[in-house]
């Protein structure tokens, strides 16, 4: 099981930001979050969207802190990376 997150750099409603993601599948993706508290609506296309404040609980929990562009090329080269705009597969 490989879970990747990014420093909490990303603004917004008044906190900031991390975003988690699985480079295997969304099914390791959901039961990770969910094991972590994360609730299902912090899940946007393809990533959880991890407050600050949860930051360390996801790290302690096994996620692999990684930079932001890192983030997104193993999401893209896994096949996994949902941009906006573009409809879900299935």
């Amino acid at each position: 099981m490989t879970l990747y997150i990014d420093p909490p750099t990303w603004p917004g409603h008044g906190r900031l930001w991390s975003h988690l993601v699985s480079d295997v599948s969304f099914e390791e993706l959901h039961a990770f979050a969910a094991a972590i508290g994360c609730p299902p609506r912090a899940f946007e296309r393809d990533h959880y969207d991890v407050p600050e404040a949860h930051y360390a609980d996801a790290v302690r929990a096994g996620a692999r802190e990684i930079g932001s562009k890192e983030l997104v090329r193993r999401l893209t080269a896994a096949g996994l990376r949902r941009p906006k705009g573009r409809p879900a597969p299935g």
